[in-house]
C-alpha cells in the first residue's frame, strides 16, 4: 500500500509540481507566436539547455532576486526594459524554472516564503522546465518536428505569459517575438554571470538557510542568433543582486563587478589607519607619487587601499579623484578574505620579493630568478640552465615539486581524458605535493592556460577531446621564457589526449631565440617569435584561441594594435590581471577597441596565492589574479 501511495504522490508532483512557481505549463505554444521562425526557436532552446547545465538552483533560491537590464531602454517597444527584475525557482524543491517580473515590486509582492503569491493583475513571464511526457500534444509536437535540444533528461523549458486573476485564478497567453528575444539575452547573460556571485557570510542572517550573496553587478555582451540580427548583432546584458544596485560607467572602473559607490568626505580622524600600516618598504603616494616609508604613510581610512605621503595630498586626492572611487575600493578590499588561499602553509605575502623568496629557500635559484630583479640583468629566456630537473625548482626537495612524469592511473571508465581541475588542492593532491610547498607561485602561468583550454574555452576543449591540436596564441611573454620546465606540465594534464602548440610572441624574446621551436613535452611544443603582434600575426599559425597573462591593457598603449588584431581575427581571447581594478579598466579598453566581454571578470582559481603589494595601493593583487574573455 506504501508503494501504491509514493507512486501516485510521485505521479502528483509530476503533473501538479510543489514548492514556489505557479503549477505547470499552461499549453502554450511556440509556434502560434506572430512572426517567429523554426530557427528561433531551436535558438530559444539552445540557450535554455546551456543555462540548464549551468545548474543555477544550487545556489539560488526565490528569495534572491536580480535586476535585469537588455540592452537600451529605447530598444523596446514600450521604452522601457519589459521584465526588469527575475528569480528562479525550484531549488528548494518543486519545479525547475525561473520567472521574470514588469518590476521589482512585483516579485516582493509574489515572493511567499513556501510559495509563490497569486496578486490580482500581476503579470509575469515564466519558464518552466516540464517533462516531455507531461506537456501539451502541441508542444510534444513541436519538440519531435523541430528536433529541438532538451535540456535536461527528458526536460524540455515551457515559455508562457501569466497573469493572476481577481478571483485568485490564472490566464495564459503566448509571450510575443519581443518578449522572446528579452528572454533568449536573459538566459545567455545569467548563464555566465550566476556562477560568479560570491558567498557573504557574514551578513547572512544566522536563521536564514537560504545563501546570502554580497552586492554584485556585472555587464556582459551577449550574441543574438543569426536569425534575429538586425542592424546589430551583440547587446549588453546588466545583471544586478540586489536589483537596483546603482550603476554608472566611469573611464577607471566600467563595468567592474562591484558597483561604484560614493563615499562622504573622510573626518580628519579617517585619515589614518594604523591596522593598515606595513612595518617595512618603500610606498609610492597615490597623488603626488613620492616615494615614503611604509611606517611614515597613511592611507585612506574609509577603503583602506589609497596610499598617501601626508594628509594635505589625502585632502586634496579625495577632492579630485579619491571621492568617487572610494567606495569602488572598499568593496574590492572586502574581497581580501575571499581572495586570500588559507590552504597552503607557506608565507603567501610577498612585500619584498627577495626576503619572500628567501624565505621558502629558493632565492637566486633555478626559475626562481624570475620572481625578483636580481637577474633583471639578464635578458628574458637566456638565464643560464642547469641540466638536472630539480635544480630548475631551485633545488626544492624531491617532494616538494612535480615530476616530470604523466598520470598513467588518471582514467575515467577506462578511456584517457584531459585532467579536470578546479583549485590548488585538487592539483596538489593529483601530483602529491605538500601544501607547504610553493611551486604554486610559478605553476600559476602554465595552469591558467591549462585552465583555459579546458575549463573556459569550449572549442579549445572540443579540438582537444578529438585529440587534435589547439594553436594558442601567447602574447607578451616576459619571465615565461625561463620557465619552460613549468608549461610541460601542461602537457602531463593532457593526460595523452590532443596536442597543445603555444606560440609565444612578444619584444622581450631575445633575437637569438627567435623562430625557435621547443618541444618542452611530448604533447606541447613552444615556438618564440620576436616582434609586436598585430606585426607578426599574418605569418604565425592561426590560433584557436588568445591568451595573455597579466597582460596590463591600461598600462601600455602598444595593446592597440593586438586588439585591433585579435577583433579582426574574431576568435576567442582571454586575458588576466593582478588586481579587480586593474581588469576593470582593461574592460574599458576592451570595449574602446570594439571588443565585447562574453566571459564576465572572474578570480581565477589558478592565481599565484602570493599576495604582491602594489606601491600606491593596498587592493588585493595576485599574479593572474582575475580572468574575462572576449570573442567566447
Amino acid at each position: 500500500m506504501d508503494v501504491h501511495l509514493k507512486d501516485l504522490f510521485a505521479k502528483f508532483n509530476e503533473q501538479f509540481g510543489t514548492g514556489p512557481g505557479l503549477g505547470p505549463g499552461s499549453g502554450t505554444c511556440l509556434l502560434k507566436v506572430d512572426g517567429i521562425s523554426p530557427t528561433f526557436i531551436r535558438s530559444l532552446f539552445k540557450a535554455s539547455a546551456a543555462l540548464y547545465r549551468t545548474d543555477p538552483w544550487k545556489r539560488l533560491r526565490s528569495g534572491h532576486l536580480f535586476g535585469i537590464r537588455v540592452g537600451k531602454d529605447s530598444d523596446w517597444t514600450s521604452k522601457k526594459q519589459p521584465f526588469p527584475c527575475a528569480q528562479f525557482i525550484g531549488g528548494e524543491g518543486g519545479d525547475l524554472g525561473f520567472q521574470l517580473f514588469r518590476s521589482e515590486n512585483d516579485a516582493q509582492k509574489m515572493t511567499g516564503s513556501r510559495e509563490t503569491i497569486r496578486v490580482p493583475n500581476i503579470e509575469l513571464l515564466r519558464v518552466t522546465f516540464e517533462k516531455e511526457s507531461m506537456m501539451f500534444p502541441s508542444n510534444r509536437r513541436m519538440i519531435r518536428s523541430l528536433s529541438l535540444e532538451e535540456s535536461g533528461t527528458n526536460l524540455f523549458p515551457v515559455i508562457d505569459i501569466a497573469r493572476c486573476t481577481p478571483t485568485g485564478g490564472l490566464s495564459f497567453r503566448n509571450p510575443t517575438l519581443e518578449e522572446l528575444r528579452f528572454v533568449y539575452a536573459f538566459m545567455k547573460a545569467i548563464a555566465l554571470v550566476h556562477p560568479v556571485l560570491q558567498e557573504d557570510k557574514e551578513f547572512a542572517p544566522k536563521w536564514s538557510r537560504m545563501m546570502n550573496f554580497g552586492p554584485f553587478i556585472e555587464t556582459v555582451d551577449v550574441q543574438w542568433p543569426p536569425e534575429m540580427a538586425k542592424s546589430w548583432d551583440l547587446v549588453a546584458v546588466t545583471v544586478s543582486h540586489p536589483p537596483g544596485q546603482a550603476y554608472e560607467e566611469k573611464f577607471t572602473s566600467s563595468a567592474s563587478s562591484t558597483p561604484t559607490k560614493y563615499a562622504e568626505p573622510p573626518e580628519e580622524e579617517t585619515f589614518i589607519d594604523l591596522n593598515s600600516k606595513i612595518s617595512m618598504g618603500l610606498r609610492q603616494c597615490s597623488m603626488c607619487e613620492k616615494e615614503v616609508h611604509s611606517e611614515q604613510s597613511l592611507c585612506c581610512g574609509r577603503c583602506r587601499a589609497a596610499v598617501y605621503c601626508g594628509s594635505i595630498c589625502q585632502k586634496q586626492h579625495w577632492k579630485e579623484t579619491h571621492k568617487s572611487m572610494c567606495g569602488l575600493y572598499k568593496a574590492m578590499m572586502e574581497r581580501e578574505e575571499e581572495l586570500e588561499m588559507k590552504i597552503f602553509i607557506f608565507p603567501c605575502f610577498a612585500e619584498n620579493p627577495c626576503k619572500w623568496l628567501e624565505s621558502v629557500g629558493v632565492h637566486q635559484k633555478g626559475m626562481w630568478r624570475r620572481k625578483c630583479n636580481c637577474y633583471s640583468h639578464c635578458p628574458f629566456g637566456l638565464l643560464p640552465l642547469n641540466s638536472e630537473f630539480s635544480d630548475s625548482w631551485g633545488g626544492l626537495d624531491y617532494d616538494f615539486y612535480p615530476h616530470d612524469s604523466t598520470f598513467p592511473n588518471h582514467l575515467r571508465n577506462g578511456v584517457s581524458n584531459p585532467v579536470n581541475l578546479s583549485s590548488w588542492s585538487e592539483y596538489y593532491n593529483l601530483r602529491s605535493l605538500p601544501m607547504s610547498s610553493p611551486v604554486a607561485a610559478i605553476l600559476s602561468h602554465p595552469l591558467t592556460v591549462y585552465y583555459i583550454l579546458v575549463t573556459l574555452s569550449i572549442s579549445s576543449k572540443n579540438i582537444l577531446l578529438k585529440r587534435r591540436e589547439v594553436i594558442v596564441h601567447y602574447l607578451g611573454p616576459e619571465g615565461e621564457l625561463d620557465w619552460m620546465p613549468a608549461f610541460a606540465e601542461v602537457g602531463h594534464l593532457l593526460n595523452g589526449l590532443g596536442n597543445i602548440q603555444i606560440v609565444m610572441v612578444g619584444p622581450e624574446v631575445p633575437t637569438n631565440l627567435s623562430g625557435t621551436v621547443s618541444g618542452i613535452s611530448s604533447r606541447v611544443r613552444v615556438n618564440l617569435v620576436r616582434g609586436v603582434y598585430q606585426e607578426e600575426a599574418t605569418y604565425l599559425p592561426s590560433p584557436h584561441v588568445v591568451i595573455a597573462l597579466n597582460c596590463g591593457l591600461e598600462s601600455h598603449p602598444s595593446w592597440g594594435g593586438a586588439l585591433e588584431m585579435i577583433k579582426s581575427m574574431n576568435v576567442p581571447a582571454f586575458f588576466t590581471d593582478q588586481s579587480e581594478i586593474s581588469c576593470s579598466n582593461a574592460k574599458q579598453v576592451l570595449r574602446s577597441a570594439g571588443l565585447h566581454i562574453t566571459h564576465p571578470l572572474a578570480p581565477n582559481p589558478f592565481r599565484s596565492p602570493v599576495r604582491n603589494q602594489g606601491p600606491s595601493s593596498n587592493l588585493p593583487c595576485y599574479s593572474n589574479g582575475f580572468v574575462l574573455g572576449v570573442n567566447t
